[in-house]
């Protein structure tokens, strides 16, 4: 009995059953159903996991290495957030802040999300059943794939009755599932060992749901033209701020760019590697001004222009920017400043660090989350808009950056992969670099989602307390003072993640009256604020997965309540 009982524990699994627990705990009566969806997926994606970690037919998949599968945790955290936004957008409604069919939308969005993760739980599942063999014993295998089925079934059934009002928004669920999992196959099979598989499902999950805004804004200018029911299955509803889609259009730009040059070099006929030194140089010349061409291309001239066809500006989308920037030059470009001063001081003073001492890269790394409060904290408190924007600035120079990397283009890319190398960990290779990825959407997204309708303060801080200060002071704690370990083969201690628990409450406290000084009315309830700090400590704690992704969700959906 012991071993068929040994696969169920997990420090992991535990700290995500609490979190999904806090959610539905919270729910009101009106979305009960979206809730029992997301217990059935939950235990869906809990037999997945434990059936994958023992059977040899995802090893097909070259996920990274030291890391879990994930399945759990990289199934729930998505829809669990969006389920979160639907509480807190029912309290609006019953304040008249919002409208119907804003919350309609937002439903949809969480149905997608939850499509997506079980879509993919389905491929994972049916790969493990025609796998030949599977390291635990038949009868407790034959259990977990009956109780699986029957969670699959049942959630399916449910889907069917949530939107049985709406067949249409069946194509459209349906669709970000089936994308899900094309998506998923090629981001592993194009970056082996870069991404565990819950990594992963959270990364094509969000980036499916992300585009599948895109398209609903885009269709939504085309209603007269194009049949609605098929196209858009509801009105958005949503007045969607200018400053979200110029970020929407640039990464749309940006991530096509790949994609746009790879078709370029395959129809030019680029040869791979030359076997001539002249030859080889005159061939990264030639690619590289493909590559600038058509990088200043799509982002001159493709992306504004789906700008502009979604959003009304009255004048080109760059230029908004930068009358955006001039209405309040004063504190807009102090802070644009202070951010580039703080940037090259702490770049040269931690790039020397790293290659002169002998400091461990994950301690070294943690300096940059300190880094990030100082940068990001004031910003929140008196320009959150601005700062919006700036983290979508960011994030695209990151991906040009890491693009040229990737595709060594002459004459930066040597240098730009020497200089990030100087950063990297265990979690990081040489194919794909993430770190800095994680913690500019680790502090980012709590700050996007914000935006509009939102009655508890500390939520756009998620990132920021939980990465920049918990994270932080969990790691340096733990390393230098830590003796009790939370497992035998972790590293994570119980003195670390104390330190990490107290260090946030310690900074709310703080940053509360802050808040109320300014003129924003504190709703966070101090019980509420306490056991979202404790379960995302927990998680950095228990969790084998890349924590920069997956404790700002769990922190930000648990604040939402």
């Amino acid at each position: 009995m012991a071993v068929s009982i040994s696969p169920l524990l997990n420090g992991e699994r535990a700290v995500v059953t609490l979190f999904v627990g806090c959610i539905l705990f919270s729910l009101p009566y009106s979305l009960l159903l979206h809730g029992l969806s997301l217990s059935l997926l939950s235990l869906f994606a809990f037999s997945v996991e434990i059936l994958s970690d023992n059977s040899p037919s995802l090893s097909l998949f070259k996920t990274r290495a030291g890391a879990s599968s994930g399945i759990l945790l990289g199934a729930v955290t998505l829809p669990a957030l969006m389920l979160a936004k639907l509480i807190q957008m029912s309290r609006a409604l019953l304040l008249h802040q919002t409208n119907h069919q804003e919350l309609n939308y937002l439903a949809l969005e969480y149905w997608a999300s939850s499509a997506a993760s079980f879509f993919v739980l389905v491929f994972l599942c049916i790969s493990v059943r025609c796998s030949p063999k599977h390291s635990l014993r038949p009868p407790f295998s034959a259990w977990l794939f009956k109780f699986g089925s029957s969670c699959c079934v049942l959630y399916a059934a449910l889907s069917f009755l949530s939107l049985n009002g709406l067949l249409s928004n069946f194509p459209w669920v349906i669709s970000h599932g089936c994308a899900s999992v094309i998506l998923l196959q090629h981001l592993l099979n194009t970056f082996p060992s870069c991404a565990s598989i819950g990594e992963a499902l959270l990364v094509t999950a969000s980036l499916v749901l992300y585009f599948g805004d895109m398209m609903a804004c885009t269709f939504e200018k085309f209603r007269g033209y194009l049949t609605p029911s098929v196209l858009v299955p509801v009105r958005m509803g949503t007045k969607r701020s200018e400053i979200s889609i110029i970020i929407q259009g640039l990464l749309l730009g940006l991530l096509i760019l790949p994609v746009a040059f790879k078709s370029v070099l395959h129809i030019m006929r680029y040869p791979v590697n030359p076997s001539n030194c002249g030859a080889r140089a005159y061939s990264e010349g030639r690619q590289s001004v493909v590559f600038f061409a058509l990088l200043g291309f799509i982002t001159i001239v493709v992306s504004p222009s789906w700008m502009q066809l979604v959003e009304d500006f009255d004048v080109h989308p760059y230029l908004w920017v930068v009358k955006f920037v001039f209405s309040e030059p004063v504190k807009r470009l102090s802070l644009c400043i202070y951010w580039v001063c703080v940037i090259l001081a702490s770049v040269q003073r931690f790039y020397n660090i790293s290659k002169n001492s002998k400091i461990e890269r994950i301690l070294l790394r943690k300096y940059y989350h300190l880094v990030a409060v100082l940068m990001f904290s004031p910003a929140v408190i008196f320009q959150p808009k601005f700062l919006g924007l700036a983290f979508g600035a960011a994030l695209a120079a990151f991906l040009i950056l890491e693009i040229i990397r990737v595709w060594k283009i002459w004459p930066f890319g040597q240098v730009i992969h020497q200089f990030m190398n100087a950063f990297t960990d265990h979690r990081d290779s040489d194919l794909l670099i993430v770190s800095h990825f994680s913690l500019l959407l680790g502090c980012a997204i709590p700050i996007w989602m914000s935006s509009g309708y939102n009655d508890r303060p500390l939520a756009p801080f998620s990132g920021i307390l939980s990465l920049g200060i918990g994270d932080t002071m969990a790691s340096m704690v733990g390393h230098k003072y830590g003796v009790l370990r939370w497992s035998k083969t972790g590293k994570k201690t119980i003195e670390g993640t104390a330190a990490g628990i107290t260090s946030v409450l310690a900074a709310c406290s703080v940053l509360l009256p802050l808040l109320a000084s300014t003129g924003y009315i504190l709703t966070q309830n101090w019980v509420s604020l306490l056991l979202a700090v404790i379960v995302s400590g927990l998680l950095e704690a228990y969790t084998a997965q890349l924590d920069n992704a997956f404790i700002p969700l769990v922190f930000y959906s648990l604040l939402c309540l």
